[in-house]
């Protein structure tokens, strides 16, 4: 029996974003998608849980150069 998959929307007037857990051959990932942008990522239980690592400035860094540097 194949699982149901969900699918949830998060947004505000800033960003988009879609969440879904989704099974790969190496177990489950929560895939992040960005449909404004077409950016995806999937990202396992121990790379999600290293988020809860960070302190809010780590995110406030992404956020300063959002797209990488420019070089």
């Amino acid at each position: 029996m194949k699982k149901e998959e969900s699918e949830w929307t998060i947004s505000n007037e800033f960003a988009i974003v879609t969440l879904k857990q989704v099974n790969t051959r190496n177990g489950i990932r929560l895939e992040i998608h960005s449909p404004k942008l077409g950016h995806t990522i999937l990202l396992d239980p121990l790379e999600l849980e290293s988020l809860t690592w960070q302190d809010k400035s780590t995110f406030s860094g992404f956020l300063s150069t959002p797209f990488g540097s420019k070089k």
